[in-house]
């Protein structure tokens, strides 16, 4: 009896240890990640649409509800591109895409594994297309989400970080619509996060 009582003793200890880390270490991680953004360009059009990839700032905020259980919103500055039909350019626009995520962090040595889900929410602006030709301007889907915190030290950490983010908009002409337009990108991402 004796001896069970020692063992959750030291359990608790032992747990409470862990907690009082997790709490020095403090609710908040702020990320910086430079991304690279690939396209899917998925038209369902007959003009053969596509928009270019590009490299983008990303920066997150994120809130940790337990050491495992944490929610991230995502943010950077509207992004241009070019928009082209068949490979020839026909216009341009830009795209601001906030997301938030709902994140599980995995319990691993000497690196933080994590997975993530939540909503996209993209809004298209400065939309410059040939006259007659429009698309719509707000887009929300899904996103997914797979990184890695890796420490370098006292609450500085290396982050390795992939999305898919699904964003599309119907593309009209003359009023009518001609089909769905997805950009639906991979972005891969690699930067440093603050834990405070």
């Amino acid at each position: 009896m004796k001896k069970n009582l020692l063992a959750v003793a030291v359990l608790c200890a032992l747990s409470s240890g862990a907690a009082l880390a997790q709490q020095a270490e403090g609710p908040w991680m702020v990320r910086a990640r430079a991304v690279h953004l690939d396209s899917a360009n998925k038209d369902s059009t007959p003009l053969g649409l596509t928009v270019n990839n590009k490299a983008i700032p990303e920066v997150d905020i994120t809130y940790f509800f337990s050491p495992n259980l944490a929610a991230e919103l995502i943010l950077t500055v509207p992004q241009k591109h070019t928009l082209r039909a068949g490979g020839v350019p026909i216009g341009s626009l830009k795209h601001l895409p906030p997301t938030l995520l709902l994140q599980y962090h995995f319990d691993a040595p000497g690196f933080k594994p994590y997975v993530g889900a939540g909503l996209n929410y993209t809004r298209f602006s400065s939309v410059n297309l040939p006259a007659g030709v429009d698309i719509d301007r707000n887009s929300f889907g899904a996103a997914l989400q797979v990184g890695v915190d890796i420490p370098l030290q006292k609450n500085l950490y290396l982050n390795f970080d992939v999305k898919k983010v699904f964003i599309k908009t119907d593309v009209k002409a003359g009023g009518a619509k001609l089909g769905t337009f997805k950009v639906d990108p991979v972005l891969v991402g690699v930067g440093l996060g603050w834990r405070f």
